[in-house]
């Protein structure tokens, strides 16, 4: 672009010196194909300035309240903060600055961020500790450690993101910019050692003529958008609520060829809820299933309360309650929960270990190839075992707790595999469990009680055999493997250090994103790669229009060349000008949305480029050259 900036210049200078009709058309278009080039990037970064701006809406002139050692409070400026200092921020309050709770919970609204309407629960310890500033306190008092400088918070890094001013040029564009240029030289060299031949041929060429064929031939179309295409495809993200630490994060996301998957929250939904109920030798199934839903009332966790709908959709009455019963709630000392009636019968439900011991008795080998059974299929078995008033004790079932994989996920996976992407699920399950879901969720590996020395030696490993891996994380143990990661998604509602370790921050903290993340990243290729191939075959036309037109006169049998039966030599190089302006506008909008994309194998991929923008870069200026210059023809000594 920045020769066709020095050839509107030179054909301006020609022009003054001897104006006509042909060359001041020449120099207007050549001008008009300089403007062309840079609206791309400045559409795309006007898209996001005006996100930038939408951003800065929400920074408030914050007062904190700066908690002294002593317990004192004062207030300040909140762009006085410093890092490590604590503040109070109670119900209705803005957070001044990121940091960590290190002290309540609150309810914390963060549409603000992240667009959603529902507040989320922030509270000291954990991996939910995290809190932005700019978000507000909806419920109770926290005391908040500052993480982050003035200047250096969250939102601060994500204007400066919006804006495009931390962008960098990823490897692949840089390596396509040096192709470009070289096309470019090669085409400058050629231009240029054609003027002494033409010269010597009978056929001298002027320098407008000479300016307007170098700039028809050089890739003007893709080198215009090529910065817009980088800039949309973080501008992608943006609307999905991720935020990209660099170009380099995105472009990495559509090479990679590794994903690294959290089963818990991810591929299934968390929450292991009862399937079915299976009782021992000698139980009939209603009194299994009274016992479960007895024994679990007193049991508020999902899990618990799963039990009961259970039962309830078996068949039991849900105001069968006993008279003069006391019900035990679930703790995590007992690992158990239960009922005692007024009869002296006590019945428990949980753990096989925890039942056992409260039996005073192993379980029998029938309940033990239960457990045994569940377990290998991927569950959680919970034993339900009774006492009579007499202390004698027996087992009367066990509960199939099981994690429900997410409805589709299978079929995304098959996607990725068509597309040669590797998934791997993580958790901390044992192997037996791991397998199963990871069989159900259809994914091509799985690490079983991974810890994150686990989960760095998987990512080296993979990367020693030249794959990129991706892989998202919320936890300070996951941090390592964030940041060893090519692409590490970290979660907004995660921990600082996972945010810092990570070169992406998915707002929503929704681990499936990570998917989509990728989808993006290789979109972003494909647009790239398409529009390059549709550039470099743009110049076919522009050879059969120009190549003829300047040496006809010499060399008349070259109107043979002349398949588009275009009326003037001047016509023919007016109208290769003007559709090679023109086209760059054309593809802005293709550029900022990108190539629609589908899930295929890299082969595939490039066979639809070839014969959709490789053909259709052939047959696309044939066309407009030709209908261009219809129009162009009729202006005053244009025409034949």
């Amino acid at each position: 672009m920045f020769l066709v900036l020095l050839g509107s210049a030179a054909t301006t200078v020609a022009a003054v010196a001897d104006p006509g009709v042909f060359t001041i058309s020449i120099t207007a278009w050549l001008w008009l194909t300089a403007v062309f080039g840079n609206l791309a990037e400045a559409v795309a970064e006007g898209r996001g300035k005006a996100q930038a701006a939408s951003l800065r809406a929400t920074r408030t002139d914050t007062v904190a309240r700066l908690l002294a050692d002593d317990g004192s409070e004062s207030e300040v400026p909140a762009t006085q903060l410093e890092v490590g200092d604590r503040v109070v921020v109670e119900a209705g309050e803005v957070i001044p600055g990121d940091g960590d709770i290190v002290e309540g919970i609150a309810s914390v609204d963060e549409s603000a961020i992240t667009g959603e309407s529902a507040p989320v629960i922030r509270e000291a310890g954990g991996d939910r500790s995290a809190v932005t500033g700019g978000t507000r306190v909806l419920s109770d008092r926290i005391v908040v450690r500052v993480t982050a400088a003035a200047g250096e918070t969250f939102l601060d890094r994500m204007i400066a993101l919006v804006e495009g001013t931390s962008r960098r040029k990823t490897p692949n564009e840089i390596a396509l910019s040096i192709l470009l240029a070289s096309l470019t030289l090669v085409f400058l060299a050629a231009v240029a050692t054609l003027a002494p031949m033409a010269q010597y041929a009978g056929a001298p060429q002027d320098v407008v003529v000479l300016v307007a064929l170098l700039v028809c031939l050089i890739p003007t179309t893709i080198g215009a958008l090529l910065s817009a295409i980088g800039i949309a495809g973080m501008d992608r993200l943006v609307r999905v609520n991720v935020l990209a630490m660099s170009g380099r994060a995105v472009e990495a996301a559509g090479d990679v060829s590794t994903l690294l998957l959290d089963k818990t929250g991810t591929i299934t939904y968390g929450n292991r809820q009862a399937s079915r109920f299976v009782a021992a030798p000698g139980i009939g199934a209603d009194e299994l299933r009274d016992a479960a839903r007895l024994s679990s009332i007193a049991d508020q966790t999902p899990e618990g309360r799963s039990v009961v709908d259970l039962a309830l959709t078996q068949g039991a009455d849900d105001r069968d309650l006993p008279t003069g019963a006391t019900f035990v709630e679930f703790t995590a000392q007992t690992r158990m929960s239960g009922v005692d009636l007024s009869d002296g019968t006590e019945v428990r439900k949980g753990a096989g270990s925890a039942i056992a011991a409260w039996l005073g008795a192993e379980q029998p080998a029938e309940v033990h190839d239960i457990v045994e059974e569940i377990s290998r299929a991927g569950g959680t078995p919970l034993v339900i075992g009774r006492k009579d008033r007499h202390g004698a004790g027996q087992v009367l079932g066990v509960i199939h707790l099981k994690d429900v994989v997410k409805a589709g996920m299978a079929e995304r996976f098959a996607e990725l595999r068509s597309m040669g992407i590797r998934t791997v699920m993580i958790t901390g399950d044992n192997a037996l469990t791991a397998q199963a879901i990871a069989k159900e969720a259809g994914v091509d590996d799985f690490l079983a009680e991974a810890t994150p020395e686990d989960k760095m030696a998987y990512i080296h490993r993979e990367q020693e055999g030249g794959r990129l891996v991706a892989m998202t994380g919320d936890g300070t143990n996951d941090a390592p493997a964030l940041a060893a990661a090519d692409v590490g998604v970290a979660m907004n509602s995660g921990t600082a250090a996972a945010k810092e370790a990570g070169n992406m921050v998915d707002l929503d903290s929704d681990p499936t994103k990570l998917i989509d993340i990728v989808e993006i990243g290789k979109q972003l290729l494909i647009t790239r790669g398409a529009l390059t191939t549709f550039s470099i075959a743009n110049d076919v036309a522009k050879y059969f229009a120009i190549i003829p037109a300047m040496f006809v006169v010499a060399y008349p049998s070259l109107d043979k060349l002349n398949v588009m039966d275009l009326a003037t030599p001047q016509s023919a190089i007016l109208s290769a000008v003007i559709f090679n302006a023109l086209v760059i506008v054309g593809l802005i909008p293709l550029a900022l949305r990108g190539v629609r994309f589908r899930a295929a194998s890299a082969t595939s991929v490039l066979r639809r480029n070839i014969l959709v923008f490789g053909l259709g870069g052939i047959v696309v200026p044939f066309v407009g050259i030709k209908l261009i210059d219809l129009v162009v023809s009729t202006l005053p000594g244009l025409g034949s």
